[in-house]
C-alpha cells in the first residue's frame, strides 16, 4: 500500500466518521427539538387547563357571593316587612284600646289574673285605663301608670308573683308565631 492510498483510506474513514457524526448530530438535534416541542405543548396545555380551572373557580366564587348577597337582601327585606307589620299590629292594638270591646277584654284579663294568682292581687295598667280598671278591679287597682300599649299587669299582694297581660308582653311572647303568620 502506498502512502497515497493510506491517506486516501484515512480520509475516507474520517469522512465516513464525520458523516456518521453529522447524521447522529442531526438525528439527536431532531429528537431534542421534538421533545422540546412536546414539552412546550404540554406546558401550554397545562397552563391553559389551570387558567380555565382558575377562571371557573373565580366564576363559581362570584356566583356564590352573588347568591349569598341576594339571600341577604331578601332576608333584610323580609325583616323590614315583618317589623313594619309588627309595628302595624302595635298600632292596631293601640287603636283597639279605644274600642267598645276593650273594657270587656280588661274584665276577662282581671278574671284570668285572679284565677291564676288568687283574689288578693294588685292590678296595674295605663293611665288611660284607670277608670275602667278601677271599676273592674275595685280596691285592687293601683293607680300608678304603666307604660304599656294596653291590657294589665297583676301581681300578688306580697309582690312574689306577677302576671303580665299587657299587649306588649302578649305580643312579645307570640312574636315568633306572628312572624310565621305574616311571613
Amino acid at each position: 500500500m502506498s502512502l497515497e492510498s493510506l491517506v486516501e483510506e484515512i480520509r475516507r474513514h474520517g469522512e465516513a466518521d464525520l458523516a456518521a457524526l453529522v447524521a447522529n448530530r442531526d438525528t439527536e438535534s431532531a429528537r431534542i427539538a421534538a421533545e422540546r416541542d412536546r414539552e412546550v405543548g404540554a406546558v401550554r396545555a397545562e397552563v391553559a387547563r389551570a387558567g380555565e380551572a382558575e377562571v371557573a373557580q373565580e366564576r363559581a366564587q362570584r356566583l356564590a357571593a352573588a347568591k349569598l348577597h341576594a339571600r341577604k337582601l331578601l332576608y333584610e327585606a323580609r325583616e323590614k316587612r315583618l317589623e313594619r307589620a309588627i309595628e302595624e299590629t302595635r298600632t292596631l292594638l293601640q287603636e283597639y284600646t279605644r274600642s267598645p270591646q276593650y273594657p270587656a277584654v280588661l274584665k276577662r284579663m282581671m278574671a284570668a289574673a285572679t284565677e291564676t294568682l288568687g283574689k288578693q292581687v294588685r292590678i296595674l295598667g295605663r293611665a288611660e285605663d284607670a277608670a275602667v280598671l278601677a271599676r273592674v278591679a275595685g280596691k285592687s287597682f293601683d293607680p300608678t301608670p304603666q307604660s304599656i300599649l294596653g291590657g294589665l299587669v297583676a301581681e300578688t299582694a306580697d309582690g312574689s308573683r306577677r302576671l303580665n297581660l299587657s299587649f306588649d308582653e302578649l305580643l312579645r311572647l307570640r312574636e315568633d308565631r306572628v312572624r310565621e303568620l305574616l311571613a
